[in-house]
């Protein structure tokens, strides 16, 4: 994962904390020039929470806490139009 962040011009925790997840996942599919899996999507929510508050509770810090989330339908976590439901 942290390969994925370079081409995404995320070189810091700080400037991961100012992202938005989503945003995040739709660009990566534009720069890699294919659909990339919906996990990747939660591992980005888990990424961003982290970098927001290092304090995080362990349970939120795991990629299948926001898979959980999404699935809920959760307004925390808005799949992409073009993302699989």
């Amino acid at each position: 994962m942290l390969r994925d962040f370079e081409p995404l011009g995320i070189r810091s925790v700080a400037q991961l904390a100012r992202k938005n997840p989503v945003r995040l996942y739709e660009k990566l599919g534009r720069v890699a020039g294919q659909h990339q899996d919906i996990c990747v999507l939660d591992v980005f929510c888990a990424a961003v929470a982290q970098a927001r508050n290092p304090r995080l509770p362990a349970e939120q810090c795991e990629w299948w806490y926001w898979s959980r989330k999404r699935k809920e339908g959760s307004k925390e976590v808005r799949v992409p139009e073009t993302g699989e439901p």
